[in-house]
């Protein structure tokens, strides 16, 4: 019983009920409005159906102008559209004309196995093929000049990327090329003489200026040597707690590690004790600065170097210029003969005067005015 009631149905009455109930004006009037736009609902879709078949029919129509063309040059010419190659377009005409021929063919005479000889006449063979290829690049070619004829004027063109518009700009290029370089030669020509051309670069004139500055540096060098060459007379007093004047020869591109060995071998004659000491256990003092044995006397006179006492590039003797009235507006270039002294007697009195005084020489350092030990004279140039 319960099944049966599960599955009956009631039939349809025409009016909405609910349980057997009339439902009211309410419910028809909502299932009405739902009806009518169901029925709307199913005619706009209906006439948008419509409207697309009539669209691609019209389409169709469009693009498809000769009805009378098979379905294999339909194909053949789809498949052909634009620039293709040769090899491509051979073999999309030999298929359409295999299809053509297997669609198109008739029976001949039978065989005696009675089947129909086909007919194996293509629609276009290769010969044909190439002709017309053949035409088309001539037409297209006629085209093109025509084309070019019209844009002489222009100085512009659309490229078209085939080889004979390359050919002819390649050709135009050249004209070009030639023309400018005609207008370059007449230019050229026409320069102005007149125009200040001294700040252009010249290769003549440079290798002029190399060449003397060359001789320049050659002719210095050569100076030089002939100045480091000169024989220099030295006047030195060997010190040992008193003086003994000696004097000596050598050039005056010699250092002042030579001159002490020259003057070892003099003082060695009198003196025993130089005979067993080496030319570096000497100082050379000058103007009360210690000259370094690497410095040669040609170094001294081209700079013009000045020492705490007097000028170190004068190595004559004068009076003592330190004592007696002195211009001191007017520097003096007479200087004290050089003293010199064994190293191990600098050590031991280089607290005593004139040892006190004495200090290594610094190419780069300004002694000032020449002084001497503030107990005797002290000339300092007036300010």
């Amino acid at each position: 019983m319960g099944d049966f009631q599960a599955n009956f149905l009631r039939p349809d009455t025409g009016i909405h009920t609910v349980e057997g109930n009339v439902a009211g004006s309410r419910a028809a009037t909502l299932s009405k409005k739902r009806q009518a736009e169901q029925a709307n609902f199913e005619a706009r879709k209906q006439k948008i159906r419509d409207d697309a078949e009539r669209g691609q029919l019209g389409i169709d129509a469009k693009f498809n102008v000769n009805v009378d063309v098979s379905v294999e040059e339909q194909q053949f010419r789809s498949r052909t559209v634009g620039l293709v190659s040769a090899e491509e377009f051979r073999k999309a005409s030999a298929e359409v004309n295999k299809k053509g021929s297997a669609r198109n063919g008739v029976e001949g005479e039978e065989d005696n196995d009675g089947r129909g000889i086909e007919d194996d006449r293509p629609l276009l063979t290769e010969e044909e093929q190439l002709k017309l290829e053949k035409q088309r690049k001539k037409e297209k070619k006629k085209a093109l000049k025509e084309k070019k004829k019209r844009m002489a004027t222009l100085s512009f063109a659309g490229d078209e990327g085939d080889e004979e518009e390359e050919s002819h700009d390649i050709s135009d290029a050249k004209q070009n090329r030639e023309s400018s370089s005609s207008n370059n030669k007449e230019k050229a020509i026409m320069k102005n003489p007149e125009v200040d051309t001294s700040f252009l670069p010249d290769q003549d004139r440079e290798m002029r200026a190399r060449a003397e500055r060359d001789r320049l540096r050659k002719e210095w060098i050569t100076r030089q040597q002939q100045m480091k060459s000169e024989l220099l007379e030295i006047t030195y007093s060997y010190w040992d707690g008193t003086g003994h004047r000696r004097t000596v020869q050598c050039q005056k591109g010699d250092t002042v590690g030579k001159f002490l060995e020259l003057v070892r071998c003099d003082l060695s004659k009198e003196f025993r004790e130089m005979a067993n000491v080496s030319s570096d256990a000497l100082l050379y003092v000058k103007e009360d600065l210690i000259i370094p044995q690497d410095i040669s006397f040609y170094d001294l006179i081209a700079t013009r170097a000045r020492g705490k006492s007097g000028p170190l590039f004068n190595f004559d003797v004068h009076d003592d210029v330190r004592l007696g009235a002195v211009d001191a507006r007017i520097e003096k270039d007479e200087s004290h003969p050089g003293k010199v002294v064994e190293r191990r007697w600098y050590d031991r009195n280089k607290h005593i005067f004139p040892a006190s005084r004495w200090e290594i020489y610094d190419p780069a350092k300004e002694y000032g005015s020449y002084t001497i030990h503030g107990g005797e004279v002290n000339h300092e140039k007036r300010k």
